[in-house]
């Protein structure tokens, strides 16, 4: 209640200030505000990812004597889903090979790959980022659904702990450090020059459509944080980082005629796909009925808490509903000046 409480009144606050300013200003301060919101992500992204590194033993692992150090750095990488989750809309689009690099999935990358995969599993080439090591830290956890579609993948090589103490090495100061050296990096680039806000906004759009592809996912084992059962804690993210930045844009929108009724439609989806994760209260997504279909879901399946949620999140985001908040956001993007987002592109 009290996340869906501050959200309200950051939508709300938002909407209000624009005063005489005109457009070119308006403009200025989506840039500035933009890049001071994001600024405190990739700082604590940055910080996560360094946490994670100084919690990573110089020994092969043995999950009995490195129990701490194991949950400190799943801990740490919990931080990094956070941060990196709440600007991802915004970033991605404009730092499309560090958003790779930082948080494509296991199959992504193979498909880069091809068959010959990538052998070594705790260095800085082939496989990084947040998922990679998200991989070897829940190794022992690994859902079967998600093995029987992994395994299935050209070049896939199953998930483990460091066995030896040169792996254990080279996952602390090859592949952690990309990651650190990858959001840092992030964090250096982002800089007011570098902003494109029509590009966010795109993203941003899309990251909201998105939300429904990843429900979808689960299904099949595909989901994004898999390992760690962590998806619906990415969705929750993704719609926090989104409702922030998504504020930033309502004083010029509403400077804008015809912005007021796809700006409320918006905002009311908003905190009503807020309140809907926020009634779950697991990381991870309730379970999936064998008999799942996306395509057409049963009554009796829609009636199950994943049927609920994955109703939910359709109706919330479907790009063909009008006063769905994608629906209402590419409306807004035309009123800005902005391309509107096509499903699929």
């Amino acid at each position: 209640m009290k996340s869906t409480v501050c959200t309200t009144l950051v939508l709300a606050l938002a909407a209000c200030g624009s005063g005489d300013k005109t457009d070119a200003e308006l403009q200025a301060d989506v840039v500035a505000s933009m890049h001071d919101s994001v600024i405190d992500d990739l700082d604590a992204l940055v910080v996560a990812a360094r946490s994670l590194q100084a919690a990573a033993p110089a020994h092969a692992w043995i999950a009995i004597r490195d129990a701490d150090a194991i949950d400190d750095m799943r801990q740490a990488w919990r931080r990094t889903r956070v941060a990196y989750e709440h600007v991802e809309g915004a970033t991605a689009p404009i730092f499309g090979d560090l958003d790779a690099s930082l948080d494509a999935r296991y199959d992504d990358f193979l498909a880069e790959l091809g068959p010959g995969g990538d052998t070594n599993l705790f260095d800085a080439s082939g496989v990084t980022g947040m998922h990679a090591i998200e991989r070897i830290l829940f190794s022992p956890m690994i859902r079967a659904e998600v093995v029987a579609f992994e395994s299935d993948l050209p070049g896939y090589q199953a998930a483990r702990f460091p066995q030896t103490d040169d792996e254990a090495i080279a996952f602390k100061t090859m592949l952690v450090q990309k990651l650190i050296d990858d959001a840092t990096s992030l964090r250096k680039q982002w800089q007011p020059a570098a902003i494109d806000i029509g590009v966010a906004y795109h993203g941003l759009v899309g990251l909201m459509n998105e939300q429904a592809e990843k429900v979808n996912l689960a299904a099949t084992g595909e989901e994004e944080s898999r390992y760690a059962n962590n998806t619906l804690f990415d969705l929750r993210n993704n719609l926090d980082g989104t409702q922030k930045i998504y504020a930033l844009f309502r004083a010029w929108i509403h400077a804008r005629p015809g912005g007021d009724e796809p700006d409320a439609a918006i905002v009311a989806k908003l905190i009503a796909l807020e309140s809907v994760y926020i009634s779950l209260s697991t990381s991870g997504f309730p379970p999936v009925p064998d008999d799942w279909s996306s395509d057409v879901p049963t009554p009796d399946n829609l009636a199950t808490p994943f049927g609920m949620l994955w109703k939910a999140v359709h109706d919330a985001v479907d790009p063909s509903a009008s006063g769905s908040i994608v629906f209402e956001m590419n409306r807004i993007a035309v009123l800005l000046g902005f391309p509107q987002f096509v499903e699929g592109e």
